[in-house]
């Protein structure tokens, strides 16, 4: 039987290969002309580590100098000698360029135009080659605005399995796809998106799970509660989904359908604003219960804009509650461009990037700087993800 690994880049690329039976993961990689760097082959360089986020697989044979029993138990691996017996999702300690790939690039025609409120409006695609496009719920895509060249990133909004693939934006005055979404956009419009990127996505359910969304930053936990919904975990789920106005706040038919649908999950939501109708009014940290935090034994997915993400953080903090797991996404909204300031970031409407703040704010000609962390035991992997790069090249 043969199985999807996913390979996870450090710039945010993901690509997605089938590894046959009795395939090593390397093989598979070379055969989709995906270059994973390696001096042996043989299991005793080490310089093919990868990290292991998901799925089961024989580790093949090695020496210790390659990968350490602990290293071992920790999910490490070496993919010129594992071969899967799941699907998989690795961290490859290398980016796409030294690879050799890019993100896949793809074509599609709206097919629904959802205008919610004046601050936010979705969209729906039929993607030419559906079956090309592969991504893990949670994950983004750069879109470019039609007629302009410009791209912008946003998250899928809709499952991996979904035929037709939907978004959710926010509207922000001046922005190109906002403007183009909200004033021009017809059913039968071409867009053309590259991707997957990202390091947010849903990992294997193995305690509950606490999912908090500000603004727009729910489209990537709407594909995630849809990947759950096709494959429930016996665990509870809850969302707190928080915005700043009533006019901010949609789909919530979406989120009744998965509570009626998808078995322990619940959610609330709440609205900063005080001349809201909304029956909780405040910041989603107001409803953040003991039950939903399980004494620290829970895995928590964030999506939202910093100062959210910062305050979610102190409150847990505040508290006394390390999560088991922290995964969180964070999107800034840059100012408008400035004419003859060359350095500015051009647009305040993307939603999410994998890139670092480094990387985005050196490319000018990219939407704003976001970030993203992965959860705490991410310094230790980015640590020997150091330390791989180092021993691979000497």
């Amino acid at each position: 039987m043969s199985h999807q690994v996913a390979l996870s880049f450090e710039d945010g690329v993901t690509r997605f290969i089938k590894c046959n039976p009795m395939e090593t993961v390397a093989d598979a990689a070379y055969r989709a002309r995906i270059n994973i760097p390696f001096d042996c082959r043989d299991g005793a360089c080490g310089t093919c580590k990868a990290y292991c986020e998901r799925g089961d697989f024989d580790g093949g044979d090695y020496i210790e100098d390659a990968l350490t029993e602990d290293e071992a138990e920790n999910g490490y691996c070496l993919p010129c000698q594992m071969t899967p017996e799941s699907d998989l999702v690795l961290q490859i300690a290398t980016t796409s360029d030294v690879a050799k790939t890019a993100a896949g690039s793809h074509t599609g025609t709206i097919t629904e135009i959802r205008r919610h409120s004046g601050t936010a409006v979705g969209f729906t695609m039929e993607v030419d080659n559906r079956d090309e496009l592969v991504f893990l719920p949670g994950q983004y895509v750069n879109i470019t605005v039609p007629g302009i060249g410009a791209t912008r990133s946003y998250s899928f909004s809709s499952g991996p399995s979904i035929r037709q693939v939907s978004f959710l934006v926010r509207i922000t005055e001046g922005g190109l796809m906002s403007e183009y979404l909200r004033d021009r956009a017809q059913k039968g419009d071409r867009l053309e998106f590259t991707g997957p990127m990202g390091s947010f996505f849903l990992r294997e359910q193995s305690r509950p799970a606490l999912l908090l969304a500000g603004g727009t930053g729910l489209a990537p936990l709407l594909s995630i509660l849809e990947k759950m919904r096709e494959s429930p975990a016996e665990h509870p789920v809850h969302m707190i989904y928080g915005v700043s106005t009533d006019d901010d706040l949609v789909e919530l038919e979406a989120l009744d359908r998965y509570a009626a649908e998808l078995p322990g999950f619940t959610y609330s939501y709440c609205v900063s604003d005080e001349a809201s109708s909304a029956p909780d009014k405040g910041y989603v940290m107001s409803l953040m219960a003991p039950e939903h935090l399980n004494g620290g034994d829970v895995d928590v997915y964030l999506c939202g804009p910093p100062g959210m993400v910062e305050a979610v953080r102190q409150h847990l903090n505040a508290e006394g509650i390390t999560p088991a797991n922290f995964y969180f996404e964070k999107f800034n909204l840059a100012a408008a461009p400035t004419e003859g300031v060359r350095d500015v970031p051009p647009e305040p409407e993307s939603e999410v990037t994998g890139e670092s703040v480094a990387e985005a704010a050196g490319r000018a000609a990219e939407p704003a700087p976001y970030d993203i962390i992965v959860n705490h035991a991410q310094h230790a992997k980015d640590t020997m993800r150091a330390a791989i790069r180092k021993e691979g090249s000497r």
